[in-house]
């Protein structure tokens, strides 16, 4: 089954044609505004590829009603517009995205296949918060989870490199991009993650806070002044790396380091800080690490991100080759030799796994 995958962001809409080997037949990334799309420009990427057999469409938040993907009719997509709150950057562009093509393609199945799905099954014990009962049950509040179609790829990725069966395989995936979080799978499924009930917590991200305690953002609401809206930008837009070093993008945070910027320096030491201690929280939730991925724009092409982080975990067994780690092409074992814990860059591929969800939600009927 050759399936059309989309992935709808607020400034971009990658389009991928994908064979029934999962080989690309074609890779377009066309741009947005605020997650809209000019409908021209998709109808000509559209009428240039081979005829394609379904869609399948990447969503960040598929609720407490969708743990696995589904095949989108009129009730899911206005389900689906009843989230928006609780991923207000991702939903929309999402459903712009469906909406488009269902106009473009309306002779074709359609999938959405879901982010925070890969971590549903997750131990009780790791997705509760220890809050009143009210807020859980009344108000759904609890850790969801996202970049679960990457997370769910690289763990796979990592095995068919390695050569594990399906057997007791633990590894760490580390997302690191513009948002960032960390899954701990063991046997292919996700057991914990570091981003909860929205995507702001974890990681220090580029422009997001990641974990902070809600007592600070009581003190700002009474003492500041500060509106719901007011705290919702500054940590979603003004925080994260932009806020610590005065910029979102790593590349240009290692070279204002590297050039003796005590900011920038601040600013990396934080990310790394955070990071190392996530990864080892990550291994502390399975009780073991059998290997540690990088994935992600961030995770794959920065070189001293993953030798800083491999030099705070050898307590617990990740050893990277220098040379290795700085030549880095995609889908590699960085490893030290002889190290337990093995340590891998992959390319991240979400679009080969929404192919896989559109084929089996299709296949079940």
């Amino acid at each position: 089954m050759r399936v059309l995958v989309f992935n709808a962001g607020s400034s971009s809409l990658k389009v991928r044609a994908l064979d029934e080997d999962d080989q690309l037949l074609a890779d377009h990334e066309l741009t947005a505004s605020h997650g809209r799309f000019d409908e021209d420009d998709v109808a000509k990427t559209i009428q240039a590829l081979p005829p394609m057999d379904a869609v399948g469409h990447r969503v960040v938040h598929g609720g407490p009603r969708y743990k696995t993907a589904v095949r989108l009719n009129e009730e899911v997509v206005e389900y689906l517009g009843s989230l928006i709150e609780l991923a207000p950057l991702h939903q929309p562009a999402a459903l712009s995205g469906i909406a488009l093509a269902g106009r473009l393609l309306p002779q074709l199945p359609a999938v959405a296949a879901f982010d925070t799905a890969f971590h549903a099954d997750m131990p009780a014990a790791a997705s509760t918060y220890a809050i009143p009962e009210e807020w859980r049950e009344r108000w759904g509040i609890k850790r969801y989870g996202f970049h679960g179609l990457s997370h769910a790829y690289c763990a796979r990725r990592a095995a068919e490199l390695l050569e594990r069966a399906d057997g007791a395989f633990q590894v760490v995936t580390c997302h690191l991009g513009a948002g960032a979080s960390l899954a701990a799978v063991r046997n292919g499924g996700s057991v914990a993650t570091t981003m909860g009930f929205t995507p702001l917590e974890g990681l220090v991200m580029a422009t997001r806070s990641g974990d902070l305690d809600p007592g600070a953002l009581l003190y700002l609401e009474r003492h500041a002044h500060l509106t719901e809206s007011q705290l919702f930008d500054a940590l979603e837009h003004r925080s994260g790396l932009l806020a610590l070093a005065g910029t979102a993008d790593m590349r240009e945070v290692l070279v204002r380091v590297s050039a003796g910027d005590e900011r920038a320096r601040l600013a990396f030491d934080i990310y790394i800080h955070r990071l190392v201690k996530a990864i080892a929280a990550m291994a502390a939730a399975m009780a073991g690490l059998d290997a540690l991925v990088f994935t992600g724009g961030v995770g794959e092409n920065a070189a001293p991100v993953r030798q800083a982080a491999a030099a705070e975990l050898g307590f617990i067994g990740v050893q990277v080759d220098r040379e290795l780690n700085l030549g880095v092409s995609r889908d590699l074992d960085i490893s030290a030799d002889g190290t337990r814990v093995r340590t891998l860059v992959v390319h991240a591929r979400e679009d080969v796994e929404v192919a896989r969800e559109v084929r089996a939600t299709l296949e079940r009927g």
